[in-house]
C-alpha cells in the first residue's frame, strides 16, 4: 500500500512532506508569483513529483505565463476560466473555458492573458528526464506580447535573468478559488 504524505503548514500554505498520496485544495496550497509571469499554485513539496509537473497558472490581461519555448517532452493545457491567447508555432489563437491545447515534443508555445482577466489554466507536463531539452527561440510574435527572448538560448537562467523575482505566497485572496 502507498502511504499518505503528511501535509505540513508553512507561512504560505500547506505542502506535502515526502512521497505518498495526498488531497490538497488549491486554496490551502502554497502559491508562487512573479510580477511579469502571473501566479501559480504549487501542489508539490520536496521531493518534487517524479513523473509529472502540474500547476494552475493565473494570468492577468496581457500577462505571459513564461517565455516562448519548446520542450523535448509533451505538455497539455486546459483553460479552466477566463480568456487567454496561446502563441503556438508563430500563430495566435484565442482560448476560453474548456479549450485544451496539446503540445507534442518540440512545439513552440506560450500563453498570454486575454483582454479581460484573470484567466486560469491547468498546465501539465512530463518531468524533465535525463537528456530532456528546453529551447527559448527568438519570436517576433512572442516579443510583441512581452513573452520572447532577444537571443535564442537553451538555458532557463539566461532566459529569465532580468525578469524579476519569483516568490512564494499564500493563495491569492483576490481571485475566486471556490
Amino acid at each position: 500500500m502507498v502511504e499518505e504524505a503528511k501535509l505540513v503548514r508553512t507561512e504560505n500554505g500547506l505542502v506535502p512532506e515526502g512521497p505518498g498520496w495526498f488531497v490538497l485544495n488549491a486554496r490551502d496550497a502554497v502559491w508562487g508569483e512573479a510580477e511579469r509571469f502571473g501566479r501559480w499554485v504549487r501542489f508539490e513539496g520536496e521531493p518534487r513529483f517524479e513523473h509529472l509537473g502540474l500547476n494552475i497558472h493565473v494570468l492577468e490581461p496581457g500577462q505571459p505565463a513564461c517565455h516562448y519555448h519548446r520542450e523535448s517532452l509533451q505538455e497539455g493545457f486546459l483553460v479552466l476560466s477566463g480568456r487567454c491567447k496561446v502563441l503556438i508555432e508563430e500563430q495566435e489563437r484565442e482560448l476560453g473555458p474548456w479549450d485544451y491545447v496539446h503540445c507534442p515534443p518540440g512545439t513552440n508555445h506560450v500563453f498570454v492573458g486575454g483582454d479581460e482577466g484573470p484567466c486560469a489554466i491547468l498546465m501539465v507536463g512530463a518531468r524533465q528526464a535525463e537528456g530532456a531539452t528546453i529551447t527559448y527561440p527568438v519570436s517576433a510574435l512572442a516579443r510583441a506580447h512581452g513573452a520572447g527572448v532577444a537571443t535564442e538560448t537553451d538555458d532557463p537562467r539566461v532566459s529569465y535573468a532580468n525578469t524579476g523575482e519569483r516568490r512564494l505566497i499564500p493563495a491569492p485572496s483576490d481571485w475566486p478559488l471556490a
